[in-house]
């Protein structure tokens, strides 16, 4: 049986969680995307047209 506490500690968990994943994938978003990526992806999208 769980008791209010426990779901107020479980949601606080979840909470942080969220913010944590929310702060990683918005700092991922931010970073520049390397020159060799770049190109990589450049030649993957010329052998499309062979």
């Amino acid at each position: 049986m769980t008791t209010k506490r426990d779901e107020r500690r479980k949601a606080a968990i979840e909470k942080q969680i969220d913010e944590n994943l929310k702060r990683v994938y918005e700092e991922d978003t931010t970073e520049k995307i390397p020159d060799r990526f770049l190109d990589l992806l450049e030649q993957l999208r010329g052998q499309d047209g062979k």
